[in-house]
C-alpha cells in the first residue's frame, strides 16, 4: 500500500480487488510501499500479471477494499522474543483488518499500542497470562479471545472470526 494510506500499518491485512486492463485480482495488503503515490498500488509480479501485461510496468487499475476470504479462526501470532516483560503480538488471517487490541489487565481492558510494522506491542508485557485479548476490526466489530497462552513466538489459534 502506498505510504499516504499506509497509516501505521492500519491497513495490513485487509484485502482489496484491482481491476485491470486484463481483468481482476484480489490481493492482501502485507506491506507499505514507500516510494508509491498516494491511491497506488505495487502488486506483486503473479497478481500484476492477472490484470496486465507484465512488461508494460506501470498501468492504471482501479482498486476498492473487500473483505478477505479466509478458513477458519484468527491467527494470533506472537513477535519472537515475547515474555511476561515485553510482548508483541500480530492477528492474522482477519477477514478485515484490525483497528485495535487491548489486552484485559486487573480487569480492565488495556489498549496495545500499534507499531508501524503492524505488531501490537506492550513494552511492559501482558504478564504470565492466560489473557483475554479484545480485538476490533475497522468496521467495528469485536472478538474477545480468552484463556490465550503466552508464547516465545509463535502462533496461537484464535476461537473466532469477523463477519
Amino acid at each position: 500500500m502506498n505510504a499516504a494510506q499506509w497509516n501505521n500499518s492500519a491497513v495490513c491485512g485487509g484485502c482489496v480487488r484491482v481491476d485491470g486492463p486484463k481483468g481482476s485480482v484480489t490481493v492482501r495488503i502485507v506491506d507499505q510501499c514507500p516510494d508509491c503515490a498516494s491511491g497506488t498500488l505495487d502488486l506483486s509480479a503473479q497478481a500484476c500479471a492477472k490484470i496486465a501485461d507484465p512488461v508494460a510496468g506501470r498501468v492504471n487499475v482501479r482498486w476498492q477494499p473487500m473483505s478477505c476470504a479466509v478458513q477458519g479462526a484468527v491467527v494470533l501470532r506472537f513477535k519472537e522474543g515475547s515474555s511476561r516483560y515485553w510482548t508483541g503480538l500480530q492477528v492474522r488471517n482477519t477477514r478485515i483488518p484490525v483497528r485495535s487490541l487491548e489486552v484485559e489487565k486487573s480487569g480492565a481492558f488495556v489498549n496495545v499500542p500499534r507499531e508501524s510494522y503492524n505488531y501490537f506491542v506492550d513494552s511492559s508485557g501482558f504478564g504470565p497470562g492466560p489473557f483475554t485479548l479484545r480485538i476490533t476490526g475497522n468496521d467495528g466489530q469485536q472478538l474477545l479471545e480468552t484463556g490465550v497462552m503466552l508464547r516465545e513466538s509463535g502462533d496461537v489459534m484464535g476461537t473466532q472470526q469477523f463477519q
